[in-house]
């Protein structure tokens, strides 16, 4: 392990799920009980946005009642002690990352504690619930702001700048995600198509895309994660 000097993590719902927020979609295909083209879309906001503000709201709050996991720790420890280059790429919209210590994330689906303005095209840390009537802190317009999510229909974030560290790391590493949501479960055949990384899967189960990596390990993210970190910087 002491070899590599670049390392791409791109982490899922998995490793959030073991702090207590609930994964992408339950096995009845709903979004913690609302269907995805109801508070997932950008047609689901035109139509009514209420509903979509009170899902995030909600959501938001909710992270105020969980912690960072071992795992997340276990990550922030990795990127203060090696002397390489790490990037953490995130499908998650929350702060556990952040919170557990990490500084060099990418959260390319958005973040919950953000607003949007669709007035002005402002972003703006945002704790407390986005309102109707909630004025943009940029252009103090009215009614304007959304929540700072990547919904289904429009385009993930920074995804040059993932590309970039896609094509120049040695170490590409997946963790709790289900290969099945794209463009992040292309990823690691992207990885094998520059030919110059490692890929390894650290996941509860197989994923989709599980064949494609050289390297698979399987169980909670909370006890394969710190071990992996522990053979990164014990070499």
């Amino acid at each position: 392990m002491a070899k590599y000097r670049s390392i791409v993590v791109l982490t899922g719902a998995g490793i959030s799920a073991e702090s207590g927020i609930p994964t992408f979609r339950g096995s009845d295909g709903l979004w913690e009980g609302h269907r995805v083209e109801d508070v997932a879309t950008p047609e689901a906001f035109a139509r009514d946005p209420e509903l979509v503000l009170q899902f995030y709201n909600m959501r938001r709050a909710a992270l105020k009642t969980v912690e960072p996991n071992p795992a997340h720790q276990a990550l922030a420890k990795l990127e203060d002690a090696f002397d390489g280059d790490l990037l953490i790429v995130t499908q998650n919209v929350d702060d556990l990352h952040e919170r557990a210590g990490s500084k060099n994330v990418l959260h390319m689906h958005g973040e919950l504690k953000k607003a949007w303005c669709l007035g002005c095209d402002g972003r703006a840390l945002w704790e407390d619930d986005i309102l109707e009537t909630s004025r943009c802190p940029h252009c103090a317009r009215e009614g304007r702001l959304r929540p700072d999510i990547v919904w289904f229909g429009e385009m993930p974030y920074q995804m040059e700048r993932i590309d970039a560290a896609l094509s120049a790391c040695d170490l590409f590493v997946s963790i709790g995600t289900s290969g099945n949501v794209y463009p992040a479960a292309g990823f690691v055949a992207l990885v094998r198509h520059y030919g110059r990384a490692h890929t390894l899967e650290l996941n509860l189960d197989p994923s989709e895309g599980s064949r494609l990596f050289a390297e698979t390990r399987h169980g909670p993210a909370s006890k394969l994660v710190p071990a992996f970190v522990d053979e990164v910087l014990g070499g």
